[in-house]
């Protein structure tokens, strides 16, 4: 039985290192979505999943996970994030355009997740990579964890 889960699809280990830091923080067992299995979602209170921004979406792997889970998490709470290029951080004109136009992976699978019946507990959050490879930016796996830890009961 998991209580709490972190799932994490990842390109260039950046998502990767997000969603570790995460689990770490708030004592659940986190995986690639390669390696979940049925069991990890029983008993599951607290739920995150976390994607590399791809083309203006998730990748296709989280993207199939949630639609799969659709209607199946009633009663668990938690939150998505996505790892981005931050919009101010680009010297295209052509990519800020398409960004203001779709958007990053986080607002999408917001809308997923709540179709699996789990309750949107923390605004999706982006974090942010210098380039499209990574690295991440400075300071955001310490944003990542104060950002899960708000997800906690609170004693």
């Amino acid at each position: 039985m998991t209580e709490r889960l972190v799932l994490y699809d990842s390109y260039f280990g950046n998502t990767a290192k997000v969603a570790t830091a995460i689990g770490e923080a708030i004592g659940a067992v986190t995986k690639k979505v390669d390696d979940v299995q049925p069991a990890d979602f029983e008993g599951l209170q607290i739920f995150i999943i976390g994607s590399p921004t791809r083309a203006f979406r998730p990748t296709q792997k989280v993207q199939i996970l949630l639609q799969e889970q659709k209607g199946k998490l009633a009663g668990v709470r938690g939150s998505v994030f996505d790892t981005r290029i931050p919009i101010d951080k680009t010297n295209s004109g052509f990519l800020k355009f398409m960004i203001r136009l779709f958007g990053y992976a986080g607002s999408k699978m917001a809308k997923a997740y709540q179709k699996t019946g789990a309750t949107l507990a923390l605004e999706p959050t982006g974090f942010a990579v210098v380039d499209s490879e990574g690295p991440l930016a400075d300071g955001e796996l310490e944003r990542a964890v104060a950002w899960a830890e708000a997800i906690l009961p609170k004693a």
